[in-house]
């Protein structure tokens, strides 16, 4: 069977791992030509290769080997390339259920070796594996699926066992069941009661259809905000195959983006976990409007305390200060501060805002010891969302907090009885 390009890469990867072996004594560089991994590759479980490579599984695997021997229940091409689900086999490429692959291939495998004759037996994802064999037909099957080719590569590090199906974890299955249900959920847009007219009790008419890429009619905050009825949507954009802006494909793209382009991994893991967050996203992309997202790097990321993250909602709050419902580039932001000094963004985090300085010849946000700056500009553009890297994480002002809690006190309306004594005004006319 050919081999795919990536597959092809691996192979290379792993031969030159196998030649530099001799000259280093580190534990992970005892990988040979000899070894099991490389027998994987070089043998007709190629689909199963080619799912450990977009894991990025090898560095693990690697470790294992060269201090355990490994047994690895290994499922045909066809099993992965036919009679696997669809929806699920989308599930698992998603760049943000990488999680979820790496658990279903460590599943596969045990950090011993073994012959059937065992029954109970821990995985590398911390799972159990229970093989079986029928006495009649003495067949083995590891978790009631078929051993279809028994020791069929055997190496002194490891040796594989061809099996009839995937096996699949129960924390993969929850996580695929509680994705599609949310995606069946999310799918299907309520629809707000119609507008009746107080003044003779008849419908509304609804206003003419604006043209497609028009600006959205309705502020961004006002799309946001829950109410008892939905807001009307605002003018249809120019892609998709029905005229609208596809925000859910942009939002996995740029999340994908950040993966890709390294140091952004707790960002996206922070927007992959949080449904509610991509999912709003999603939503007002797809109703035209833009987003300009500041992205905090994994260095600034890890400087957070957990009494920061501990509190319901406080993810949440963060990330909705670090989006901006405007559209700036590096080039904007940069022209703006040089010209105006100080500007404030609107955020998405009601009613705070952020402040961009010039400093150092880029882009400052925040005050004081609570700031970053523009550290990988233009991550992605796409001219809907636009992601800034920044090497900081920001938090609104106690200043502006205090403003917030003192125009929402309560105005007293009792008056201090006693004389009052008014001052003179100073001018031509009194």
């Amino acid at each position: 069977m050919d081999y795919t390009i990536s597959t092809v890469l691996l192979f290379s990867f792993l031969t030159i791992l196998s030649s530099s072996s001799s000259s280093s004594s580190s534990p992970t560089s005892q990988i040979n030509s000899n070894s099991v991994l490389v027998a994987l590759l070089d043998s007709h479980y190629t689909e199963l290769a080619e799912l450990i490579e977009k894991a990025m599984l090898l560095q693990t695997l690697e470790n294992t080997v060269a201090t355990h021997n490994i047994t690895i229940f290994a499922p045909n091409n066809e099993a992965l390339e036919r009679n696997l689900d669809s929806d699920f086999k989308q599930f698992l490429l998603e760049p943000g259920n990488i999680h979820s692959l790496q658990s279903l291939l460590l599943f596969h495998v045990i950090p011993t070796r073994i012959e059937p004759g065992s029954t109970r037996h821990k995985t590398l994802s911390d799972h159990h594996l229970h093989l079986e064999t029928n006495i009649t037909t003495g067949e083995w099957t590891v978790n009631q699926a078929k051993i279809t080719n028994l020791n069929i590569l055997t190496r002194p590090d490891g040796v594989i066992h061809g099996i009839q199906r995937l096996l699949i974890p129960r924390s993969v299955e929850d996580d695929f069941n509680k994705r599609r249900s949310l995606r069946s959920i999310t799918a299907v847009k309520p629809e707000g009661a119609p507008d009746v007219d107080i003044r003779n009790h008849r419908l509304k008419k609804s206003p003419p259809p604006e043209k497609p890429g028009s600006p959205p009619v309705l502020p961004i905050y006002d799309a946001m905000s829950p109410g008892p009825s939905l807001a009307p949507a605002p003018a249809p954009g120019p892609g998709g195959p029905h005229h609208h802006f596809n925000g859910e494909a942009q939002v996995k793209d740029f999340i994908k983006t950040l993966l890709h382009y390294g140091g952004y991994n707790e960002m996206a893991d922070i927007l992959v976990n949080l449904t509610s967050l991509a999912t709003e996203m999603s939503r007002l992309v797809s109703e035209g409007y833009v987003l300009t997202v500041l992205a905090p790097n994994d260095e600034a990321m890890a400087k957070l305390t957990t009494e920061q993250l501990s509190e319901p909602g406080s993810p949440e709050e963060i990330m909705y200060y670090h989006i901006i419902p405007e559209y700036q580039t590096e080039e904007s932001m940069y022209n703006a501060v040089r010209r105006f000094g100080k500007v404030r963004y609107d955020t998405l985090r009601l009613p705070h805002k952020v402040v961009a300085e010039e400093a150092d010849g880029s882009v400052k946000f925040g005050n004081g010891d609570v700031s970053g700056y523009l550290f990988d500009p233009d991550i992605y553009t796409d001219g809907r969302i636009s992601v800034q890297g920044i090497d900081g994480v920001l938090f609104p002002m106690e200043e502006e907090k205090e403003e917030v809690v003192e125009r929402t006190k309560p105005v007293s309306k009792m008056v201090q009885s006693g004389k009052v004594v008014v001052k003179p005004r100073r001018g031509a006319l009194l």
